[in-house]
């Protein structure tokens, strides 16, 4: 048995379905042992939209994603789904090939040091160097990318170690599940006297807050006693927003309704929040909020980030453990104070919807015709753009991982190869992935990937001849933009030259009957819709007035 068959192996006892990557010469023993092996590889048509795909199968399953890259620029293409995936907490494993160990001490071709690249993105990376420690490296490689907080790691097998022969006796090493600690059980009681102190409380709830059963006992928190919750980009659907305490989401780079809410709470509980998403000093401007931070890991050492109690252990353990001292409790919080601000939001929402002879769109807009057509435990998946600030403000959420954001690294490009992996993990499922013409193109190649896999979902192409996002904040700081706009294909008979249904509605009936007729089917095809982008600075007027 070779290197390169004990380490698909090891692939295997972890679980392993699927490996996405681009093949190259030096990863050819690899992807031979792959062939004879329960892995299936994937051949994508660019290692970033492999990783992205990787990053995506983590996020929705929690266990890591694979992807896979040649030497060089095959690992420097790879580079920033790893670190997207390493921001967006999402497990990832990606496997790189290198040249032969006998020529890797002088410059040669296409050789980088890899390992030192990745470095800075990964949890934990390295370079198999000997054959006893295959089981051990990979086995390492899958446990940190998957235990909290879960993130991307990286192995780099050179050519040469994976033609090695293996000693006898070398194994895959077992998966062992690993139990996380209870709260302290003096920060639990420092955090249940502010609880009981507090009249305004409030929730904010981030991307920890949709893994494992997070979701179910914060919704018994929430619910129980009356404390509204605000979620993150990357929250979205911890508590559904369905219910009275749901605020909708917090993000966008001015003060919107929900701010209100913040401002006039008293304590501020955070629950998987993360930093990289959206920055205390957007909440917590003057430093003063009294929050209680419970998380899997501490607090972040910051200026406007100073929690009075940490409660550092399992999310869902401690939330149980909060519910269980609280039982029975009536705390002295004021119930329905923030319900004015939850109809204010609600009611905004409305105001966005399009009567159906409608022939002009815009992004709010036809958001509302898909949450209206989506079923509840639906998936929209956004890509990174001006559409993004709208689906996360704008699209309710009714259960986690009902709406997949990269908000971390927010890389473009991520919603198409995101849609292949969400319809790999669950086929049945009804899956939009939206993205702005500017996104689209940066991995539309992929379209090839999905029809050859033979997934089924909803490519939702908002198209503005724009960056729209760039745009947008550069008008509002400068009243104009400068180096955003650019032209596009025929988006339709660029996806029938793919053999998949392209799409261009003319009204929003039209539209609705589109999207209506390819989630039912599950059909693999894209939506083109074009889209006035004037909603975007009516949003920033309006409440600038409202907060004037």
């Amino acid at each position: 048995m070779t290197v390169a068959e004990l380490f698909v192996r090891c692939l295997a006892q972890e679980g392993v379905k699927y490996v996405f990557g681009v093949p190259g010469e030096e990863n050819e023993d690899l992807l031979f042992a792959l062939a004879g092996s329960p892995v299936t590889f994937v051949p994508t048509r660019h290692e970033q939209g492999a990783a992205f795909i990787a990053n995506v199968w983590g996020r929705l399953t929690g266990e890591a994603g694979v992807c896979l890259s040649t030497l060089g620029p095959g690992a420097t293409n790879l580079l920033t789904g790893v670190a997207d995936a390493n921001l967006d907490k999402a497990p990832l494993v990606a496997v790189t090939g290198q040249g032969s160990t006998t020529r890797l001490h002088h410059e040669s071709h296409q050789y980088i040091d890899v390992v030192n690249m990745f470095r800075p993105v990964t949890k934990w990376n390295t370079s198999v160097a000997d054959a006893r420690v295959v089981p051990e490296v990979v086995r390492k490689a899958f446990k940190l990318a998957e235990i909290e907080k879960p993130g991307a790691t990286h192995v780099e097998l050179p050519e040469d170690v994976a033609k090695e022969t293996v000693p006898a006796g070398a194994v895959p090493l077992p998966r062992r599940g690993v139990r996380r600690p209870a709260p302290d059980y003096k920060a639990l009681e420092r955090a249940v006297a502010l609880l009981r102190k507090a009249r305004r409380p409030l929730v904010l709830a981030g991307n920890g807050a949709i893994r494992k059963l997070a979701s179910t006992h914060l919704t018994r928190f929430c619910t129980t006693h009356g404390i509204p919750v605000v979620s993150t980009f990357m929250g979205k659907g911890a508590v559904s927003d369905r219910l009275d305490v749901s605020l909708l989401s917090i993000g966008l780079g001015f003060k919107d309704y929900v701010m209100e809410a913040v401002e006039q709470a008293d304590l501020i509980v955070t629950v998987g929040y993360d930093i990289a998403e959206y920055a205390p000093e957007a909440w917590n401007p003057h430093g003063d909020k009294t929050i209680v931070h419970i998380d899997f890991v501490p607090a972040e050492v910051y200026t406007h980030y100073t929690p009075e109690v940490e409660l550092v252990s399992d999310i869902s353990g401690a939330l149980w453990a909060l519910n269980e001292r609280l039982d029975g409790d009536a705390l002295a919080a004021e119930r329905g104070w923030h319900r004015a601000v939850r109809r204010r939001i609600l009611d905004d929402l409305a105001t966005y919807d399009l009567p159906g002879d409608a022939t002009t769109f815009h992004v709010p807009g036809v958001l509302n015709v898909v949450r209206s057509i989506l079923p509840e435990d639906g998936l929209l998946l956004s890509d990174v753009g001006a559409h993004k600030m709208w689906i996360a403000r704008n699209f309710p959420t009714y259960c986690p991982n009902g709406c997949i954001i990269s908000n971390g690294l927010a890389s473009m490009g991520i919603a198409l190869p995101g849609g292949i992996a969400a319809a790999l993990v669950d086929p049945g499922r009804p899956i939009v992935a939206a993205m702005g013409d500017g996104g689209f193109l940066m991995n539309a190649q992929e379209l090839e990937t999905a029809r050859r896999l033979n997934v089924g979902f909803t490519c939702l192409v908002f198209n503005d001849n724009d960056y729209g996002l760039i745009a947008w904040k550069q008008e509002m700081a400068r009243g104009t933009s400068v180096g955003t706009r650019i032209g596009n294909p025929d988006f339709k008979a660029f996806a029938e030259s793919f053999g998949i249904p392209g799409y261009r509605p003319a009204t929003v009936a039209e539209l609705r009957a589109t999207l209506e007729g390819t989630l039912a089917r599950r059909e693999l095809c894209l939506v083109e819709v074009p889209v006035d982008t004037s909603v975007n600075h009516e949003l920033v007027q309006k409440l600038n007035q409202y907060w004037s």
